[in-house]
């Protein structure tokens, strides 16, 4: 059984005639009664009294037509509903980013999303590149903007990297040098962020490899924290330029090279096919890395 017969069943139920349901569903009548009969021919039974003048349902034609008249329903459903999540008229986008990217990156680009494709349901989490990749291998996240780690990614995953960017000296005051070097941070008091995030795990690199422990004015913040603590003068901290946008309190000391470089890429599973959505929103991301907004924000930070 077919749902294309049950059409043809259901028009001919409709117009109790061969040829007037064979012009409503834009067949030949030869190929609609070919197809109604091998219909009953799979069922067992007739659907239809072919009385000369007169087209009448069976007792079995009677039992299928609500049942062909839901299955064909059903399909129609379904087949709206697909094409809704083709056409991102509908659907869902779950997102993860570290707190830094939140901030700048991914707040931008989820309003140009949103503006492009209103009805979809947009979920972000918030966290640090290790616990993203978990959400991401667990199924729970459809992308995740990340920071790639030196060691290598995880082999489950796609990652495209994006840009690459340098960590800056953030402090309440200019620090009276055109650069700094890690090393210069060994007589600063550092505002440190919570274990299990990037940069710290990226400062405390640096300094181990420039041969000090740095000292902390406090620590275990979130971003937003963090750049409070800074803003009153607890200490400097290291963090992206992105993050210093809208907070003229704060100034921004670059680092002398080689500095503290990081690489963003999108993640994806390798197993597992985009959504629709997912791809629009990547490429939305991909234009907007490559427009003149993104480059202000980033000129001075990337390498």
């Amino acid at each position: 059984m077919q749902l294309q017969q049950l059409r043809y069943f259901l028009a001919v139920a409709e117009s109790r005639h061969f040829t007037q349901a064979a012009e409503a569903v834009g067949v030949t009548q030869p190929t609609l009664s070919k197809q109604i009969h091998t219909l009953e021919s799979d069922l067992g039974a007739a659907l239809f009294h072919r009385n000369r003048g007169a087209i009448t349902l069976t007792e079995a034609g009677e039992a299928l037509l609500p049942l062909a008249q839901r299955i064909v329903a059903d399909a129609e459903t379904a087949r709206h509903e697909i094409g809704d999540l083709i056409g991102l008229r509908t659907g869902r986008l779950r997102l993860g980013a570290t707190p830094s990217l939140c901030t700048s990156l991914v707040a931008e680009t989820l309003k140009l999303f949103r503006d492009a494709h209103p009805d979809i349901r947009l979920q972000v989490e918030e966290g640090g590149s290790q616990d993203l990749v978990r959400a991401l291998t667990g199924g729970y996240l459809d992308l995740a903007l990340i920071i790639l780690p030196e060691s290598g990614t995880d082999p489950a995953l796609h990652t495209e990297p994006l840009l690459t960017e340098s960590l800056v000296v953030a402090s309440a005051s200019p620090l009276h040098h055109r650069e700094m070097r890690i090393t210069d941070l060994r007589h600063q008091d550092l505002v440190m962020f919570r274990p299990g995030y990037d940069l710290r795990d990226a400062t405390l690199e640096a300094c181990a490899k420039a041969g000090f422990t740095p000292t902390f004015a406090v620590e275990g913040g979130e971003m937003d924290a963090v750049l409070g603590f800074v803003e009153v003068g607890l200490g400097v901290a290291l963090v992206p330029r992105m993050v210093l946008a809208g907070r003229p309190r704060l100034h921004a000391t670059p680092l002398a090279a080689p500095g503290v470089p990081r690489t963003v890429a999108l993640a994806r599973r390798r197993d597992v096919e985009p959504s629709h959505a997912a791809k629009a929103f990547q490429d939305i991301l991909l234009g907007y890395l490559g427009g003149p907004t993104l480059n202000l924000h980033l000129t001075s930070s990337s390498t």
